[in-house]
């Protein structure tokens, strides 16, 4: 029991509804890991309803997903937050820019997987293309994310990714800045939950967080 108390033992089950190649998941993770290496990390690939009602339900500790909303009988906490970008074919003519516009995209055919996060991208693709009084085409494909880059690369359409995807090497793909795009995450998680384990993962991701925040501050 002092071993659990100490979260030196137990599980933490973690929702995360985006890429964990890079970023401020991926080094709370790695650093909960080495400080905490006995404690078993259940990662779940899921939607935010999926999350937030087995958070509601304890069958997961902590949920990290897009956005600031909050969710009834849940806390949140703004976490971090990432830049948005567009998947190219390398031969595309916008390939040869470091950083796009939706201007530059408005008229573009778009694609999002059937699985998470697909619908929240297609949502996203639908807000900022009506802005611009663009129709959006946007097709919906039932693949895996890494299929969905494949069929970029042969040109049946573009897609947009967090910043934290662009670290994988696709072939025949190339990742450009969206410009002025971030997306907030948010981790959410239940009030009701006592689990010691991921009550020390929750104060070092606060932690991150304030210490990311910091530096930010302290560059302008």
């Amino acid at each position: 029991m002092a071993a659990l108390g100490r979260s030196e033992n137990g599980r933490i089950r973690v929702g995360i509804y985006s890429s964990i190649a890079s970023g401020f998941l991926a080094e709370l993770l790695r650093s909960f890991g080495e400080q905490h290496n006995h404690v078993q990390i259940e990662l779940i690939d899921g939607n935010p309803e999926e999350h937030v009602a087995a958070i509601r339900g304890l069958k997961l500790d902590v949920a990290f997903l897009t956005g600031t909303r909050t969710w009834q009988d849940c806390d949140s906490a703004l976490m971090w937050s990432e830049g948005v970008f567009v998947v190219l074919p390398e031969r595309h003519e916008l390939a040869i820019r470091t950083a796009v516009d939706w201007r530059e995209l408005s008229g573009e055919a778009f694609m999002v997987s059937e699985t998470a996060p697909g619908q929240e991208i297609y949502d996203y693709l639908v807000r900022k293309l009506a802005d611009l009084s663009w129709h959006p085409d946007i097709h919906v494909q039932s693949v895996s994310r890494d299929n969905l880059l494949s069929l970029v690369a042969i040109g049946r359409g573009l897609t947009v990714v967090s910043e934290a995807m662009t670290v994988t090497n696709h072939p025949g793909v190339v990742f450009r800045p969206i410009k002025g795009e971030r997306l907030p995450f948010s981790a959410i998680w239940s009030p009701n939950n006592d689990n010691p384990a991921f009550r020390r993962l929750l104060s070092m991701a606060r932690t991150k967080a304030g210490s990311e925040s910091g530096k930010k501050r302290g560059y302008q």
